[in-house]
């Protein structure tokens, strides 16, 4: 089976500890990228400088017979192209020409040994892939349960699987408001339940929907499809709306099989009400871009679960520890809203 040739692109900003941490696991790869480039909008050096500490330290370990990266590149970008998606179009742009597949990661990821190696085996399995993304295995706690029960509010089945029902969801599912489509296959409504809850099967499944900061794709697609710079700063839902328009044109797979751990840090992300205005905005964004025509019935639905949410974070004020973050989340929420109805995204 003739290898494929992966470049690896990690977007950074301000995580100087986290991205080390993941350099070492891409270090212990059965199969280690065939070039490693590291786009970093950080503000100060203190990345820079991490990375340089980093390649000394590579540099003993090739003395010593240690594995290495063949081609690890530092950029540190202008203000211009500082921004997720700016950033990942900045690295696409540099990926040397003989690379196959480009996959990208989050900073603030830890990879198992065998994630590249079982990444690349889906390409060869799905010829056809426009994308294949990892799995995440550290946020979501499933057993096995052979037995499904759909009537069972408290927990989600699927394959063979349950985990934990959230309470929206739980909320959700009585109002008649729960998706009916697999997980990561996005509903005409929009407010499809994630990759999260596709349980670790180790089997591999078709999707409309990948994680951007643990996805792949052919560099011959990223050379005709660029992420939106829409989606400035943080970018949330960018990696929704990048693979929600990619479905249109070919097949996209998730291999639960190719895991690694993601450790959130707090560090370059918005406060809450930025976040939560972003959430209901750059949701109805990417809803239009997979349903640009959706019908009264469906907008109907779409903004009853989008207040449905701004309630429940609301009434989180009351019954959690985090009483700030709830409210100023919640007035995003509730801003975002409002906003809509008198400047919609385009």
């Amino acid at each position: 089976m003739q290898q494929i040739k992966i470049s690896l692109i990690i977007c950074t900003y301000m995580r100087p500890q986290p991205l080390s941490r993941l350099l070492e696991s891409v270090l212990l790869q059965t199969q280690v990228p065939d070039e490693v480039l590291i786009i970093d909008g950080s503000t100060n050096e203190l990345t820079k400088n991490a990375i340089t500490q980093f390649q000394l330290k590579r540099n003993k370990e090739v003395t010593a017979g240690f594995s290495t990266l063949d081609s690890l590149r530092y950029f540190q970008v202008p203000a211009a192209h500082r921004g997720l998606t700016k950033q990942r179009n900045y690295g696409i742009d540099r990926v040397s020409e003989e690379m196959e597949v480009v996959a990208f990661l989050d900073d603030d990821t830890i990879l198992e040994p065998s994630y590249f190696q079982e990444l690349l085996a889906t390409y060869h399995t799905y010829p056809d892939a426009v994308g294949v993304g990892g799995y995440i295995t550290n946020e979501v706690s499933w057993e096995p349960s052979p037995i499904e029960d759909k009537n069972d509010l408290n927990y989600f089945y699927y394959d063979g699987y349950r985990r934990k029902e959230s309470s929206r969801y739980m909320l959700r599912r009585k109002l008649g408001l729960a998706q009916k489509t697999p997980p990561a296959v996005y509903p005409a409504f929009g407010h499809g339940r994630s990759i999260s809850f596709l349980p670790p099967s180790g089997k591999i499944y078709q999707v409309e929907q990948l994680m951007g900061g643990v996805s792949s794709f052919p560099l011959a697609i990223l050379k005709q499809h660029q992420f939106s710079e829409y989606f400035e700063g943080y970018g949330l839902y960018e990696d929704a709306d990048f693979t929600l328009r990619l479905s249109k044109i070919g097949n996209l797979y998730v291999n639960t099989a190719a895991s690694l751990e993601h450790h959130h840090d707090a560090a370059g992300r918005p406060n809450q009400y930025s976040y939560g205005k972003m959430v209901v905005r750059n949701g109805w964004y990417v809803w239009r871009v997979k349903h640009p025509h959706p019908s009264f019935k469906n907008k109907w639905k779409w903004y009853q679960i989008t207040l449905l949410l701004a309630a429940i974070r609301f009434l989180n004020i009351f019954t959690t520890s985090e009483r700030k973050e709830a409210f100023t989340e919640s007035m995003g929420r509730t801003m975002g809203i409002l906003s809509l109805l008198f400047s919609k995204p385009r």
